[in-house]
């Protein structure tokens, strides 16, 4: 099933792929607690092509909170409120960045929907336990997909990569043009993401690429 939900461009650049997701899934069913996002939402942020990607933004696990994580990096539903405070501090860069404010809707689908690949290290966790699902083998799916992508889109590929664990893959993206700071979490912006203009500076990147920039409302 997992498989199956990616687009095809992504099953035809990642065969190798399917028995691992097919493990991932028997793995996850038999498993007795509930996990996030819903099945269906797992594999969400691959639905787009992978031709059509431009920017990806990595994440580190879905959100624990039932009703939050909808399958793509850092995105909850519109109806979600409050914010996870990563996502609030993510807006209100993305507001003193681009100097215009934005929606209180943390839904990110539009990103996706305009070649941002929005995409997590670990594509599900427990419900109300962060991180839970680390050692389920889901880094070992998205290494294969993250080589394949810098492998296709190359230099016209611009990678935002946020805190350390995100940072531990500029290696495999070794092609992509990188721009890296603190994480948004509330333990770190302070540190180096407020005031990074990692919005700006995407646009800025692509324009010199030749590419077209990314509209960032939502």
């Amino acid at each position: 099933m997992f498989f199956e939900q990616m687009h095809p461009t992504w099953q035809a650049a990642i065969p190798e792929s399917k028995p691992i997701l097919e493990d991932l899934e028997a793995k996850l069913g038999s498993r007795e607690t509930q996990f996030l996002p819903p099945k269906e939402l797992v594999m969400r942020a691959f639905e787009t092509p992978i031709d059509e990607i431009r920017v990806v933004i990595i994440g580190q696990d879905p959100y624990p909170t039932v009703g939050h994580a909808i399958g793509l990096s850092f995105a909850v539903a519109a109806e979600t409120n409050p914010l996870p405070r990563s996502l609030s501090n993510i807006m209100r860069e993305l507001s003193d960045d681009l100097g215009k404010s934005v929606s209180n809707s943390g839904d990110l689908s539009k990103w996706s929907q305009r070649g941002v690949f929005l995409l997590n290290r670990h594509l599900t966790t427990d419900a109300s336990d962060a991180g839970a699902h680390a050692d389920l083998g889901w880094a070992a799916f998205t290494d294969i997909a993250i080589k394949a992508l810098n492998r296709k889109r190359a230099r016209k590929l611009v990678a935002i990569l946020w805190g350390n664990q995100a940072q531990q893959l500029a290696s495999v993206l070794c092609d992509a043009e990188v721009i890296a700071s603190a994480h948004p979490s509330p333990l770190s912006a302070r540190r180096g993401f407020f005031g990074s203009k990692p919005f700006s500076k995407t646009n800025a990147t692509l324009l010199a690429l030749g590419e077209s920039p990314i509209d960032w409302s939502c």
